[in-house]
């Protein structure tokens, strides 16, 4: 190794700290460069989204453009690109137009479904220009098209979920009628995805305003990030945690704190050398991390203002209030039929995710039973005795309570709670 460095010395071609430095070539042709390493996304995006606008092109090579474009902005970098190349509004008009053949709203509600997917600040841009309007208009009987209706629920499961000020908007836009009518829509794919995304909205975030304290959180609660972000943040921390070491008694000081498993998902995680905590004296001074930054990405809203994300509580408010909750029972007791002329009956995925909706709502504390209680009060009298007459239907079919749970891939408790639920609606 030695004698390889003296040749390589020696070899070497010393430059002249005087000399000026090498000039890049300008021999070279940018689009065979380009050829060979590839053009940016950036520029595929522009180039895409011009030949999808321009009304001279044929449809296909329109068609072709956006479907190129929506493989490039599944990733969420180009997807937050969008507003710095000033791509919403365009995207926005190729719906709005009436030019606009169904198969291109179709691709372009693709679209936005796919960039909004988890992205709080792709959904805060499109949210500016006030789509839902728009948005719901595809869902509409007069929209001949399935596919269509159903990239239009893709859209709007997009920007609804994990967006409270979307949720807000749903009540002046009238989604919810919108949302209801479409539970009975005649191509089934439409009717699952609307509920699931139901169920998706009263998912609690562990954020929700007005939950009571002590309500138990349900197995499907996902918690926001537990992380101080503001100066104010870590002084209102080190006041609780003072506040609660002073009360503390003279017996729980000398024993270990008993610390909740959690399983949210940190997204600044602090490293920890000791990964058991010491215990903690009552005089003990109580160490607090230091500020933890908000860095400016997709998810800066959400971590900055966890409530942000908080949809279940004005969900299950508007269920109560617009009937969803009864059009959700009925879609069980007395489903519509369903195909292009009406002649199927029956669908097990759309059953297990209405009844999914339904257990959510019931056990998570944000409809109307007070701290969490297993409640489907909101329901009338008469809806209610439906659904246990329904409940008890299916299980003497299915043999009890185990198939059952296994034919709507719940757990036994979850069937029992469910259960519950619907005989305190009746009662």
């Amino acid at each position: 190794m030695e004698n390889l460095l003296r040749w390589g010395l020696a070899n070497s071609d010393p430059r002249d700290p005087n000399q000026p430095p090498p000039q890049p070539r300008s021999d070279l042709d940018p689009a065979i460069i380009d050829m060979i390493l590839g053009k940016p996304d950036s520029e595929l995006m522009k180039e895409a989204l011009a030949v999808a606008v321009d009304e001279s092109k044929d449809e296909d090579d329109r068609l072709q453009a956006l479907d190129n474009f929506e493989m490039l902005i599944e990733q969420i970098d180009n997807a937050n690109n969008l507003e710095k190349l000033q791509m919403w509004e365009p995207l926005h008009s190729l719906l709005t137009n009436p030019t606009s053949s169904s198969d291109i709203q179709t691709q372009v509600l693709w679209i936005l479904g796919t960039a909004m997917q988890n992205n709080p600040a792709a959904q805060r841009s499109y949210l500016a220009l006030s789509p839902l309007p728009t948005l719901l208009s595809f869902l509409s009987p007069t929209v001949r098209s399935g596919k269509t209706r159903s990239k239009a629920v893709y859209a709007l499961s997009g920007l609804l979920k994990h967006n409270a000020a979307a949720v807000r908007e749903m009540d002046g836009a009238g989604g919810w009628d919108v949302l209801r009518s479409a539970l009975q829509d005649s191509d089934i794919s439409v009717r699952r995805k609307v509920a699931f995304l139901l169920n998706s909205l009263l998912t609690p975030t562990g954020s929700e305003p007005d939950v009571e304290e002590d309500a138990p959180a349900p197995a499907n609660v996902q918690q926001p990030l537990p992380v101080p972000t503001s100066t104010e943040g870590v002084a209102a921390a080190a006041s609780s945690s003072a506040s609660a070491s002073t009360s503390a008694s003279p017996s729980s000081s000398t024993a270990p704190a008993s610390h909740p498993q959690s399983q949210a998902v940190t997204l600044h995680p602090t490293e920890s050398s000791d990964p058991t905590p010491e215990p903690s004296s009552s005089t003990a001074t109580p160490t607090l991390a230091p500020a933890q930054p908000v860095h400016p990405n997709s998810h800066a809203s959400m971590v900055s203002d966890p409530r942000s994300a908080a949809t279940a509580r004005a969900t299950a408010s508007a269920l109560e209030r617009t009937g969803l909750l009864s059009a959700l029972v009925s879609a069980v007791t007395q489903p519509v039929p369903h195909g292009p002329d009406g002649e199927r009956e029956g669908d097990a995925d759309f059953e297990e995710k209405v009844l999914r909706g339904l257990h959510t709502y019931a056990t998570s504390g944000a409809g109307a039973g007070a701290k969490g209680a297993r409640s489907l009060k909101a329901l009338p009298q008469e809806d209610g005795r439906a659904f246990v007459r329904y409940l008890e239907e299916q299980e003497r079919r299915e043999g009890g309570e185990e198939r059952l749970a296994e034919r709507w891939n719940f757990t036994r408790d979850e069937v029992r709670e469910l259960k519950e639920a619907a005989r305190a609606s009746a009662a």
